[in-house]
């Protein structure tokens, strides 16, 4: 008999289940272009009042909620302060650059995380001469280091340093749900009083097939509605997906701690079995691998799929689409596979790379 695929490559592998397709099914929808559509309507005052924003905006990725909240604050040939490994630019095809005509400048951040003493010194004022900063950009969960969560107590002293210094704040939020889950932290702390714009995303840990929202002031509404329709996301009759969003508030928030559950069952298995797992906060997780491309092929013959999105590293992200005994089965064919290339002398080669990613640049 043939095993099921684990599908463990990330949180936005999962499909609605069938009381989200119901849900879908029987949305009452408009043309959302006109402002008409009374789904999208809704799922987007719920969310404005969840983070504790004045107008949300439902947009069909991230990846342009991001872009969209970034052309609000920074005018071009301004610049964003960020990590040097945010999703912003090594996952939105230099779109800063490329659409905004933004500047970008990075700091590395300890695992992903920027705090006061990383951006005191890389905040310019700017004047005749120099480019000035106008925003700094921060992402919750951090994806490439592993799901590390920001402590509100970081974000709430950024926003003291940015309002001194009369910047902005955006927060890639596409995984804040799992920071809330961690932590416990109410959605509306990690809203408005420490970001001027919010990104958040339906369709990894929720399980919606398509959406982001952006969240900002009501001031900044129409121009954030005239440059999604420029970047090609207006939609019509929407609230068929936006439906899969309200479902997934509904139903599939306090579920997500069995992702984080799951998470810590693969790393302690992984640990266990001698494998270098590094620390594991939500639902990623990051194994430090010799050979890691082979890990990745080797596992997929044996039914389990994952990532390798760095040199010698491994990446595994639960969701709502696996259980427990996936994940046990998961973890017992990482690490044979691990342990595979340790036995062939792959230590000292994988401590090297491992060292290479934390140096590199784009990791």
């Amino acid at each position: 008999m043939t095993m099921e695929t684990v599908d463990l490559r990330s949180d936005t592998v999962t499909r609605p289940t069938p009381a989200m397709r119901r849900a879908m099914a029987v949305a009452e929808v408009g043309d959302d272009l006109f402002g008409e559509d009374p789904t999208v309507r809704a799922l987007e005052d719920r969310l404005a009042g969840l983070f504790g924003f004045g107008a949300a905006l439902f947009v069909p990725s991230g990846v342009m909620a991001n872009q969209i909240a970034l052309r609000l604050l920074v005018a071009p040939g301004q610049e964003i302060v960020c990590d040097a490994d945010a999703h912003i630019l090594a996952h939105e095809e230099g779109s800063p650059a490329r659409y905004g005509g933004i500047q970008t400048r990075t700091v590395r951040g300890e695992r992903g995380l920027l705090g006061v003493e990383a951006l005191e010194g890389a905040l310019r004022p700017g004047n005749a001469y120099t480019v000035g900063t106008r925003a700094v950009a921060l992402e919750q969960t951090h994806t490439r280091a592993g799901g590390t969560v920001y402590p509100l107590e970081t974000l709430r002293a950024v926003r003291r340093l940015t309002d001194r210094a009369g910047i902005s704040v955006h927060i890639d939020g596409a995984r804040v749900w799992n920071a809330h889950t961690a932590t416990g932290t109410p959605l509306r702390e990690y809203g408005s009083p420490v970001a001027d714009t919010l990104s958040v995303c339906l369709s990894k840990g929720l399980g919606a097939p398509v959406g982001s929202v952006l969240l900002t002031a009501a001031e900044h509404l129409p121009r954030a509605r005239s440059l999604r329709h420029g970047l090609g996301g207006g939609m019509r009759q929407s609230g068929i997906l936006a439906a899969a969003g309200l479902h997934a508030l509904d139903h599939h928030l306090e579920r997500m701690a069995d992702d984080h559950a799951h998470a810590a069952l693969l790393a302690a298995e992984l640990r266990d079995a001698g494998c270098a797992v590094r620390p594991q906060e939500t639902n990623v997780v990051l194994v430090d691998a010799p050979g890691a491309e082979e890990v990745v092929a080797g596992a997929a013959r044996e039914g389990v799929l994952v990532t390798a999105p760095g040199p010698g590293v491994v990446r595994i992200v639960t969701h709502l689409g696996v259980g427990r005994q996936a994940c046990r089965r998961a973890a017992g064919v990482l690490a044979a596979l691990m342990g595979e290339g340790r036995r062939t002398g792959g230590g000292s080669a994988a401590a090297e790379r491992a060292q290479q990613w934390k140096e590199s640049e784009v990791a």
